[in-house]
């Protein structure tokens, strides 16, 4: 009989701390609990003693962050599922990372989801992913844009925000067209990159396109509008962005 995969909680609210470890236990019971901690150092001593395949992270601890430890676990890459009760920064650096993270109260449904990702993953790609995360924090905290982490069924691609010319809808899924010529196509839907994209010079125009606004090359007034981008291809203006995609031009980084 094969060995359930360990899980550690790292939490400093106890009632969270233990509700967690229950619901884990009633709902995943593949899944093996091995430890929980409050802080930083009780949480390194934890993950170093038992090698955890998986991490229940909560971002806002009382001795620091969640991504201090990340930071400090030198030769260790367990698949880390971010906890926290705020929607700010950090998440969306998880975002732009493809992380896994719940926010509180949890949904079960969602718990479930998320451990069902992260043990399918691959050392590999968590290793990556766990690096991806770290730059996009740091580079959110300085201002600058971070890369965007595109799922993959087999891999995890790494595309700096530069390098996307436009997002083109294509039912549940989206088709990122970058500079080199290339096509990425992934199972998301485009309100997900529009809310993440908003505000680092991206612009949903239209149902079908999310553009890059620094990758337009000029505009055409006929039939309500188009911009047309850097790879030739011209995207519909919809009559209620117009407006606000005049704004944005002028107010562009250049």
């Amino acid at each position: 009989m094969s060995e359930k995969p360990k899980a550690i909680i790292v939490e400093d609210e106890i009632r969270s701390r233990e509700l967690l470890e229950d619901l884990v236990a009633a709902n995943c019971p593949e899944i093996e609990v091995v430890g929980s901690a409050g802080g930083i150092e009780e949480a390194l001593l934890l993950i170093r003693k038992h090698n955890p395949q998986i991490l229940f992270l909560d971002i806002e601890l009382q001795t620091g962050t969640g991504f201090e430890i990340l930071q400090q676990l030198t030769g260790l890459s367990p698949a880390v599922i971010f906890t926290t009760a705020y929607d700010h920064y950090a998440i969306r650096a998880i975002k732009f990372s493809a992380a896994d993270y719940l926010l509180k109260p949890i949904d079960i449904d969602e718990l479930k989801e998320a451990l069902t990702k992260v043990l399918n993953r691959n050392q590999e790609n968590q290793e990556q992913l766990t690096a991806s995360l770290l730059h996009n924090l740091n580079q959110l905290q300085h201002n600058r844009h971070p890369t965007l982490t595109l799922s993959l069924a087999n891999e995890l691609e790494f595309v700096p925000l530069s390098q996307i010319i436009r997002i083109e809808a294509a039912g549940a899924y989206s088709t990122f067209h970058l500079t080199d010529g290339r096509k990425i196509m992934v199972s998301k839907n485009l309100k997900e990159y529009e809310l993440l994209l908003a505000n680092h010079q991206f612009m949903r125009i239209h149902n079908s396109h999310i553009i890059n606004l620094n990758e337009i090359r000029r505009m055409l007034k006929t039939d309500g509008g188009y911009a047309v981008m850097s790879d030739g291809f011209p995207a519909m203006i919809s009559p209620k962005k117009k407006e606000e995609f005049i704004r944005l031009m002028n107010n562009r980084n250049l």
